[in-house]
């Protein structure tokens, strides 16, 4: 049952829009350490130009770089369905889940569904009904956490939100839009500052019978709380402390870093024009002769960096560890790792990315299903044994993987289609070709699949009449 205006607009008023504005917050400082806008380094009230110059070369998007490293390995490139046959005869054609995952460019939207949900802790996916020109194909797009807040009886069990409200800006000081979905319609509002009360906008209003509310939620890590952290927020502190260790360097390295020529028992000039005309006639390799043999000349030595440096790469290495991100990715430095090596050195990383194939791929067809409920698909949309398949990111050489499946497919006595999959880089597109190209250059499969074919197209014969009794 649809909610009256009013009904909607107290919801928006003294819930929804409170809230969303309070996760704003939290998120916005999420966002600014993502997208390499960090907090300054405090300085001194009366800081020089100089020193707010080496606040702001300090700053290393270092998280921006945990949350690719782990985006890298994620790349959704099939669709698996107890409902789907495959004939080895035949190319099959692709089942309506997937259909509609490929009308949709979900292959590109989903890295950046992806990205939003390991940088904020969680990104959504809306599913609403539409059409093409197959006929009726629901609409799939990501939606940033920034814009959508969401509301759950049981946040950590519940499938779908009761109510979510979207929020898009109409530009500084223009105001709102508010879209509040339900499980029936989408209600739209209108409002020209955060305090005014909203105004309904009747010609917006649009039923899409779903049954739920059409936001799928994509959580990085969702305990059993309800809470989703992200890889940023935890780890803000951490890359705080490279920051502050690269400004000490870059402050010293500004200031401390020359040798200072000291001198004692030379008189000073009479006036200051004096003092300046002798320092513009010191160079760098001028010899200092004084009159007087009570003055001394000396040198002050700059401060050395090592202990800046090691300091640097320390932190850098305790930022990889509690990240589970390997050392050599945000340092850049890989010197003659052999095989094994480079494998145990992406432990960490390799398992981090099947906890988050696991999370983000049961969204990925729980959007699936509720995409083919909206078009009519009931078998699909009741379909709880589907599942994604995931592209094998895995960094190896070709000639290795292909050893391997080789081995695979003599000992294990495994079916060679079923390994094609496995080789780095190739996706189902490609497997499905190959399946087809195959089929087609073996002769007992041609002729296996003529003789099937004559044997549907021929008539029976015609049966005797039976004698009169």
């Amino acid at each position: 049952m649809a909610l009256s205006v009013e009904a909607a607009s107290d919801l928006i008023v003294d819930k929804l829009f409170p809230l969303w504005q309070t996760e704003d917050e939290r998120l916005e400082r999420i966002d600014h350490w993502y997208r390499w806008r960090q907090e300054d380094i405090p300085l001194p009230r009366n800081a020089t130009r100089e020193l707010k110059t080496l606040v702001e070369l300090c700053k290393t998007p270092w998280l921006a770089l945990v949350v690719s490293s782990l985006s890298q390995c994620l790349y959704v490139d099939g669709y698996r369905s107890r409902l789907d046959k495959v004939e080895a005869d035949e190319e099959t054609e692709p089942s309506g889940p997937w259909k509609t995952w490929h009308a949709n460019d979900m292959d590109r939207r989903q890295i950046a569904v992806h990205r939003a949900a390991l940088a904020y802790g969680y990104a959504f996916v809306s599913v609403l009904p539409g059409t093409d020109d197959e006929g009726k194909r629901s609409v799939m797009r990501g939606v940033s956490p920034r814009k959508v807040y969401a509301v759950w009886e049981d946040p950590a069990e519940d499938e779908y939100p009761v109510y979510a409200l979207r929020v898009d800006s109409r530009g500084k000081g223009k105001g709102y839009t508010l879209r509040l979905y339900d499980d029936v319609a989408i209600y739209v509002f209108t409002m020209d500052s955060a305090t005014d009360k909203p105004v309904y906008v009747q010609e917006e209003f649009r039923q899409h019978d779903a049954g739920v509310c059409p936001f799928v939620r994509y959580a990085n890590m969702l305990d059993l709380d309800g809470r989703c952290d992200g890889e940023v927020e935890p780890f803000i502190p951490a890359a705080g402390r490279i920051n502050k260790t690269t400004y000490d360097r870059l402050l010293t390295q500004h200031f401390n870093s020359w040798k200072i020529r000291t001198v004692s028992g030379m008189a000073e000039p009479d006036n200051e024009e004096d003092a300046n005309r002798k320092k513009l006639k010191l160079r760098q390799d001028d010899i200092l002769v004084a009159e007087d043999p009570d003055t001394k000349f000396g040198t002050l030595d700059e401060t050395p960096l090592d202990g800046f440096v090691t300091a640097w790469r320390s932190d850098i290495e305790a930022l990889a560890a509690v990240t589970q991100t390997p050392t050599h990715a945000l340092t850049g430095q890989l010197v003659n790792l052999s095989a094994e090596a480079l494998s145990a050195a992406r432990a960490g990383l390799s398992q981090k990315v099947t906890e988050r194939q696991k999370s983000f791929g049961a969204s990925h067809v729980q959007a699936l299903r509720l995409a083919a409920h909206l078009e009519g698909d009931e078998t699909h949309a009741n379909d709880r044994l589907s599942r994604v398949t995931w592209q094998d990111m895995e960094i190896r050489s070709l000639s290795q993987a292909v050893d391997a499946l080789g081995k695979a497919a003599t000992m294990l006595q495994i079916p060679l289609p079923a390994l094609w999959q496995r080789v780095p880089g190739v996706e189902k597109s490609d497997v499905d070709e190959w399946r087809r190209m195959a089929t087609e250059m073996d002769p007992m499969d041609r002729l296996t699949a003529e003789l099937a074919r004559q044997s549907q197209t021929r008539e029976p014969p015609a049966r005797e009449p039976a004698p009169a009794a």
